[in-house]
């Protein structure tokens, strides 16, 4: 900084505002030194800064998978809004194993993140209240966490199924399948509950072979669908719980003589194209939520956790559309 400093004709103070982003210094005090700043190569000692003032800006993610479609928006989002605050965003994956979580968010916090955001995978969260305690800010997001108080930011998904389902029911179908995720996972079990009570309201019965939780593998899902497609009264529609399982009933019933009617829980790439009508969740207001909230939390922000629902939104684009056989 002396070498800045010398180098513009301005003091060590000056240029601690002009790194610092500090309001204070003239347009042409501030572009001497940002010339004497990349002339010398200099770049801020952030370990000292941690230091002097406690924090790394810097905040941690950690996602089911950082392959899934998904999670780029919400992952994006959250990079923007940390960006904007002066911080930056170290991500994992914890593979929806709740050992590997708890391990991913222990490295975060070790490493000193000033705050988290977490989807989680596993049902006890109390490993993190220490950390909590200690300062770490954290949001839950897309589920809620297990077992202690925390903000939390998800998507309708009950809503969103059972507006789903009724589409479905509105366009004469009766023997509608469900194939959803792990019944361990929230929001599997919330779409489920959408389906059952869509499937309620209209006063039609549920068939348990109509169900099928599990795995999103696509030859877990290919199973399941087949199953339900077979037999003396074949299911005439399906409701894919997520966009994997989308995905890979689009090219089981692709192949099919007898058109199934379909509609999957989250938008996919080139559903549009395709004509899949889904159920589609706001992936990139979910990550803007939560980390608008971290902020928050990180700025002073005390008050209660909260619990944020954002609205889904049906897309009617042809394959929820299709009428049952003989209609």
């Amino acid at each position: 900084m002396k070498d800045v400093a010398a180098r513009a004709g301005v003091g060590l103070k000056t240029v601690s505002r002009v790194v610092n982003g500090e309001p204070g210094v003239t347009p042409d005090t501030e572009r001497r030194v940002q010339e004497a700043i990349e002339a010398l190569g200099f770049r801020r000692n952030d370990s000292a800064r941690v230091l002097r003032k406690g924090r790394t800006a810097s905040i941690g993610l950690v996602l089911e998978d950082l392959a899934d479609p998904f999670y780029g928006p919400l992952s994006r989002a959250v990079e923007e809004v940390a960006r904007a605050h002066g911080a930056l965003l170290i991500n994992g994956s914890s593979a929806e194993d709740p050992d590997r979580e708890q391990e991913l968010v222990l490295a975060l916090c070790a490493r000193r993140v000033d705050g988290l955001i977490v989807i989680p995978a596993g049902h006890d969260h109390r490993y993190l209240e220490p950390e909590i305690k200690a300062g770490v800010a954290t949001v839950f997001v897309d589920r809620p966490p297990g077992r202690i108080d925390a903000d939390v930011v998800l998507s309708d998904s009950f809503g969103g199924a059972r507006e789903g389902v009724a589409h479905l029911i509105a366009h004469g179908h009766r023997r509608i399948g469900f194939i959803g995720d792990q019944p361990r996972i929230h929001t599997a079990v919330e779409r489920l509950r959408g389906y059952r009570a869509a499937m309620e309201d209209a006063g039609l019965p549920v068939d348990e072979r109509w169900v099928s939780l599990g795995s999103t593998d696509p030859g877990r899902v290919t199973a399941a669908a087949e199953e339900m497609l077979s037999g003396p009264e074949p299911v005439t529609a399906v409701f894919a719980g997520n966009n994997r399982v989308t995905v890979t009933a689009v090219r089981l019933l692709a192949g099919r003589d007898v058109p199934v009617a379909l509609v999957g829980f989250d938008d996919i790439e080139l559903a549009d194209l395709l004509g899949i009508t889904v159920i589609a969740q706001d992936a990139a207001a979910l990550g803007r939520t939560a980390a608008e909230r971290l902020f928050r939390r990180l700025d002073g922000v005390s008050e209660a956790p909260t619990q944020v629902e954002l609205p889904t939104k049906l897309l009617a684009r042809g394959s929820g559309e299709v009428p049952p056989p003989g209609a």
